[in-house]
């Protein structure tokens, strides 16, 4: 077998190894958080919602809903399909409320996300 065969046959292995070893860096996990607008929990340092209404209003105005955590951890939510499909439209019905997720979780260069496979509302748990 010549170098230019082997290399052919050696990328796809490579990718599919590729492909696996970032799958295997996705835990499920349950996390609980406020979901809120990316802007507020970014630049204001917000340590919950100032409103229900207020995340709505960001979130129909383009803006990231996202998950933040007691402990200040925030995490984007994500689709796990291509092409990725914005996540906002899962969030809008918890707009400023506290939840439970769960789903797949990722970090990545100092990023968290996560792919919710269920979300609900605290105060519907009770």
């Amino acid at each position: 077998m010549n170098f230019r065969t082997l290399t052919k046959l050696a990328v796809p292995v490579i990718l599919a190894v590729a492909v696996l070893a970032s799958e295997e860096h996705a835990n499920t996990a349950t996390l609980k958080g406020y979901v809120l607008d990316s802007a507020c929990a970014i630049s204001k340092g917000l340590k919950k919602p100032i409103s229900g209404e207020c995340a709505a209003a960001c979130a129909k105005a383009g803006s990231p809903l996202v998950i933040l955590t007691p402990g200040g951890t925030i995490y984007w939510p994500i689709a796990d399909t291509t092409p990725a499909s914005n996540q906002n439209d899962k969030l809008l019905p918890f707009a400023g409320q506290q939840v439970t997720v769960r789903g797949k979780v990722f970090h990545r260069g100092g990023s968290n996300a996560i792919v919710i496979s269920k979300i609900e509302s605290i105060s519907e748990q009770k």
